[in-house]
C-alpha cells in the first residue's frame, strides 16, 4: 500500500472515523498471499517444465537405493514435510535438521534453514548428492540416471535441443514444479482483503497479539517470513531461558556452520507461518512436539516474554488462520525403461 493512502487512512483514525480492521491491517503492510510465485528470467513456468519437474519431484529412483524423492522429505500430499524431528535418507540416516514446508517455498528469498541457496534451483541440486539424503555420488551419475530411466523425451520437451538431459536442467524443472506449490485463500488472506467475517474474533485478537508483542518484526509480509533485505535472525536471542537447554535450541550454530564466520552463529532464516499449524514438529531441530509450546517458546527465547495461556491461544488460532486451501495434487505416471532394470548404487 502507498504511503500517501496509508496516511489517508490513519489520518481518519485520528479524525475519529471507524475503518474496518482488515484495512487497518493493510494499511500496516499485510497482504494477502499472491496466487503466483514468481520466477527468474531465465526459467519461466511452462507446463512442460512443470510436469517433468513435478515427475523428478516424485521419482525414489534418482537417490542411491532408489528409496528417497524429493517428496519423501517435503511431501506435498500433506504439509510439504515429513513430520519428523529430522528426515531419514538413504540407508535409514538421519538427518541434522527439520525439514521445511517446500509449500509457498518460492517466496522465500534464500532456501535452506541457514540460507545456502539462493534459489529453489540452487536448493533442488543440494538433497541429490548429499550423502545421508539422496546421496548420489555426483550430478554426472544424476545425469547418467535420468537417461537410464527414460526421462530423456520429457526434457527435450521441456527444454528443446539435442542434450536437453543436464543436471541445471534438472533443478530447473523441479523449481518450476515447485513454483505451482503456493496456498492463497487463507482466513486470513480473505481477512485482510475485507472479507471480515472470514476470522474468528479470537483470530483477530490473536493477530493483535502478535503484532503487539513485537513477533512481526521478523515474521513479515504476505509470507510471514523473512525479509529480503534480511532473511536471518539470531535463534535463541535469550540464550538463559530454560526452553534452550529443555529442547536443545542452541546446538545448532545455523548459517556459521556454513559461513564459519563469527558473527553468523545461531543465525537461521526466518521460517514462513503460513500453514504452521500443520507443519509441526517445529523449530530447526524438530523438537518441540505442538504449536502451542513453538508459541512459548519464541516468546521466552526471542522476546524475553512469558504469555499468559489466554495469548498463547490466541495467537495459536490466528497461526491456525494462515493455513491456505491446498491445491490437488495427483501423483504423477514415471517412465520405466523397457526390457531391462536400472541399478541402484
Amino acid at each position: 500500500m502507498s504511503r500517501p493512502l496509508l496516511r489517508s487512512l490513519l489520518g481518519m483514525v485520528a479524525s475519529g472515523l471507524t475503518l474496518a480492521a482488515p484495512a487497518l491491517a493493510a494499511a500496516a503492510g499485510w497482504l494477502a498471499l499472491p496466487e503466483q510465485a514468481p520466477a527468474p528470467a531465465d526459467n519461466p513456468v511452462t507446463e512442460a517444465k512443470v510436469r517433468l519437474g513435478k515427475a523428478l519431484y516424485f521419482d525414489p529412483r534418482l537417490s542411491s537405493t532408489g528409496t528417497v524423492s524429493c517428496n519423501s522429505c517435503h511431501n506435498v500430499m500433506a504439509g510439504g514435510e515429513d513430520g519428523r524431528p529430522t528426515s531419514v535418507g538413504v540407508g535409514g540416516q538421519i538427518g541434522g535438521r527439520n525439514a521445511p514446508t517446500v509449500w509457498n517455498a518460492a517466496f522465500h528469498p534464500v532456501q535452506f534453514w541457514d540460507g545456502r541457496a539462493a534459489s529453489l534451483e540452487e536448493q533442488a541440486l543440494g538433497p541429490v548428492t548429499n550423502p545421508i539424503e539422496m546421496g548420489l555420488p555426483s550430478l554426472d551419475v544424476l545425469v547418467e540416471r535420468l537417461k537410464a530411466l527414460g526421462y530423456e523425451p520429457m526434457f527435450r520437451e521441456a527444454f528443446g535441443g539435442d542434450s536437453p538431459v543436464t543436471a541445471d536442467n534438472f533443478a530447473k524443472a523441479v523449481a518450476s514444479f515447485e513454483r505451482t506449490l503456493v496456498t492463497p485463500g487463507s482466513p486470513f488472506d480473505r481477512w485482510v482483503m475485507g472479507e471480515r467475517g472470514a476470522m474468528t474474533e479470537q483470530q483477530v485478537r490473536g493477530y493483535e497479539r502478535f503484532r503487539a508483542l513485537g513477533c512481526a518484526g521478523c515474521h513479515t509480509g504476505p509470507l510471514f517470513g523473512a525479509r529480503p533485505e534480511a532473511p536471518f535472525q539470531k535463534f535463541p536471542v535469550f540464550a538463559d531461558s530454560p526452553y534452550v537447554e529443555r529442547y536443545g535450541l542452541a546446538k545448532d550454530t545455523g548459517r556459521h556452520e556454513v559461513t564459519k564466520r563469527p558473527e553468523d552463529r545461531h543465525l537461521f532464516r526466518v521460517p514462513t507461518l503460513r500453514n504452521v499449524a500443520v507443519t509441526a514438529p517445529y523449530f530447526h531441530n524438530g523438537a518441540v512436539a505442538t504449536l502451542d509450546e513453538a508459541v512459548r517458546v519464541m516468546a521466552s527465547t526471542q522476546l524475553g516474554r512469558t504469555l499468559s495461556e489466554r495469548d498463547v491461544a490466541d495467537i495459536v488460532a490466528f497461526l491456525q488462520a494462515l493455513t491456505g486451501p491446498f491445491p490437488s495434487i495427483e501423483a504423477p505416471r514415471l517412465p520405466v525403461p523397457v526390457g531391462r532394470s536400472v541399478a541402484f548404487d
